[in-house]
């Protein structure tokens, strides 16, 4: 097949951060091994992507995705790489490629070092699967290194985060050593005194807003939604949770907190979070912003959890839609005067005088309509009732037990918390940090929460024991309801739907629970 002019190459060359101390494996190293393969072969080269930087646990690198454009278009029918573990080391993806993909779209694959050539019959085509499988492993042998170490470093003290937390900056002499940011650590102290004083979280926010103080994104240069580039513009908002991440940031008593959230696996980037009492805290490993007693007393302070009191008005999308230009919440508004219900952003609603967005005003009534016909086109024209089972199989119903579960630890994790911040008040009633009355006052609020708690974990108790599983027949029942779909219940809605995203241009995404839509 030699000089075969019929072919147009296109050369890939990836190489991670995991690859990066083996020489072999760099950049130049691969091109220069490439160049000298097509040339020997006298292949004719239209291309070259190289992802550099990019791991091959998965396939959102850029330049891969530009080769498969190119692929669909006609433009190349011949990919080489090194070996195949340039291809990737995700031995579900890199297979499809090999088996499916490559065959299905008459695109010939060369691994040179693998001696892997689609066009040939030969042995080493016949065991490319197993050497698929080993490139997986040795992507997730890597990561379990890396995660140990990572974690050692942590109970060590050691700051390994990539960001500085608000108010600290790196040691310019130790890089994993936190110091104080004088600049950004006068705005912490001032955050504290405001909650010494009784202040609430949006008050604060308010505040900092209205002394136009930069805020936390300022400094870490946050790249904002594209969408909503009016935001970018106003990095003096302070919003809510802000205030609150910082007043119950251990951080700034001087220990290191990490391990907040972790990796689903080592092929996903997303990230989920731990339960507090996994959190890695190593004590007094840097300078204090805020003395141990001021932190402990002002958490005693903090606005807790509070039932909200129930919405006099059933809405069958309520908490499906979202803001598709900045992301946060859609909210219902009923109109006395009009008598209709109206979709506002509660970003733009709670922040309106800043013009961080816009209002996605719509008239709930026929926004409902509109969506609902959309969910039935798709359920018609896009899906039979095989696809629906597969795509309904898939969808993950949580075991209540278990969630219940996690509730009730939750409760009583908090508990031992606020059963620890009313001794520590007592002390410093003793101390003469607070006097008898304010004791008096902080200690009844702690007591009737802590009860509270207790009445919630009997309740979540004796509710876990009369709780089932989802089981086949309820998962038909489903199956059924989809296919008639005349009379949608919320029940219906929330399995079929994840978000909806209203736009300020009136257009609509709906993101479904299931997958197999074509």
């Amino acid at each position: 097949m030699n000089g075969n002019s019929s072919f147009n190459v296109g050369l890939y060359i990836r190489l991670s951060r995991d690859d990066g101390n083996i020489e072999s494996d760099s950049i130049v190293s691969q091109r220069s091994l490439l160049n000298q393969y097509v040339k020997e072969n006298n292949y004719k080269v239209i291309d070259e992507y190289v992802d550099d930087g990019f791991t091959g646990t998965n396939f959102e690198r850029p330049a891969f995705k530009r080769m498969i454009k190119d692929i669909e278009f006609g433009k190349i029918n011949m990919i080489i790489t090194k070996d195949m573990s340039r291809l990737g080391r995700d031995y579900i993806g890199t297979g499809e490629l090999i088996e499916k993909y490559f065959p299905n779209n008459n695109v010939r694959y060369i691994a040179i070092n693998d001696g892997i050539d689609t066009f040939i019959d030969n042995t080493n085509n016949d065991i490319a699967p197993f050497k698929a499988i080993m490139n997986d492993m040795y992507a997730k042998d890597i990561s379990k290194k890396v995660k140990t170490s990572l974690h050692s470093r942590m109970k060590d003290g050691l700051y390994v985060s990539g960001r500085c937390p608000y108010g600290f900056m790196k040691d310019p002499n130790n890089k994993n050593h936190l110091i104080i940011n004088e600049e950004q650590s006068e705005i912490v102290r001032l955050i504290f005194d405001l909650a010494l004083q009784g202040k609430t979280y949006h008050f604060i926010a308010q505040e900092l807003t209205k002394r136009k103080i930069k805020t936390p994104a300022s400094y870490y240069n946050y790249v904002w939604n594209t969408k909503c580039s009016g935001i970018s513009k106003k990095l003096y908002v302070w919003v809510d949770t802000t205030i609150k991440s910082i007043l119950t940031n251990q951080i700034y008593v001087g220990d290191t907190v990490q391990g907040k959230t972790k990796k689903i696996n080592y092929k996903l980037k997303k990230t989920i979070k731990t339960n507090p009492k996994d959190y890695i805290i190593a004590q007094n490993t840097h300078e204090a912003i805020i003395d141990r007693d001021t932190f402990e007393f002002v958490q005693t302070l903090l606005p807790k959890n509070v039932k909200r009191p129930e919405k006099k008005r059933f809405y069958l999308l309520d908490g499906l839609l979202y803001c598709g230009d900045c992301n946060h919440r859609i909210t219902m508004r009923y109109q006395n005067k009009t008598g209709r219900s109206y979709t506002t952003c509660n970003y733009y609603r709670t922040y309106s005088k800043y013009h961080v967005c816009t209002t996605h005003t719509n008239n709930y009534e026929t926004l409902e309509k509109v969506i609902l016909d959309n969910i039935r086109d798709v359920c018609h024209k896009y899906l039979d009732k095989n696809k629906i089972k597969d795509s309904i199989g898939n969808i993950k119903f949580e075991d209540n037990t278990m969630n219940v579960k996690k509730q009730i630890e939750s409760l009583e994790f908090t508990n031992n918390k606020l059963t620890e911040n009313l001794d520590k008040t007592y002390m410093d009633m003793l101390k003469g940090i607070i006097d008898e009355s304010q004791y008096l006052r902080v200690s009844e609020n702690i007591k009737k929460e802590i009860d509270d708690n207790k009445k919630c974990i009997d309740n979540l108790k004796n509710r876990n024991q009369e709780s089932n599983k989802i089981d086949n027949k309820t998962i038909e029942k489903y199956i059924n309801k989809f296919l008639s779909i005349d009379n949608l219940t919320r029940e219906l809605i929330i399995n079929l739907v994840e978000k909806i995203y209203i736009y300020q241009d009136k257009s609509i995404d709906i993101i479904f629970t299931f997958k197999n839509v074509v």
